[in-house]
């Protein structure tokens, strides 16, 4: 399901970008091209199709992004969730004699340095 969304988005992004380049920024596009004569063949709709492509193109860019966040949660596969209560049950049950966990000792006494007598 993943992969198949994610391809799905990679198409329309790669369709989004040939629209967009082929629109003039300022507003002429394909229609710029053709004389006031041409558009009563129906010409003047070019500039419509396209922008009414962006904008389905680019909601369907935002919807399709959402959905996959909803059907990867986390990136944790169902199957996973198992192996990970397995490592934790393990950790949990370490024995107690590990060195991190023994009881700390301190050094023996060191007896006081005893100081030279002065005469």
């Amino acid at each position: 399901m993943y992969l198949v969304l994610l391809i799905v988005i990679i198409v329309i992004c790669a369709l989004l970008g040939l629209i967009v380049l082929i629109q003039n920024p300022k507003g002429g596009g394909l229609t710029s091209n053709f004389s006031s004569q041409s558009q009563l063949m129906g010409v003047q709709k070019t500039g419509d199709f396209l922008e009414k492509g962006t904008w389905v193109l680019a909601i369907s860019l935002m919807v399709l992004s959402l959905v996959i966040n909803v059907t990867v949660k986390s990136g944790v596969v169902k199957g996973d969730t198992q192996q990970y209560k397995e490592n934790i049950d393990k950790s949990l049950k370490a024995p107690a004699n590990t060195p991190a966990s023994a009881p700390f000792k301190a050094p023996a006494a060191i007896p006081p340095v005893q100081q030279p007598v002065k005469k």
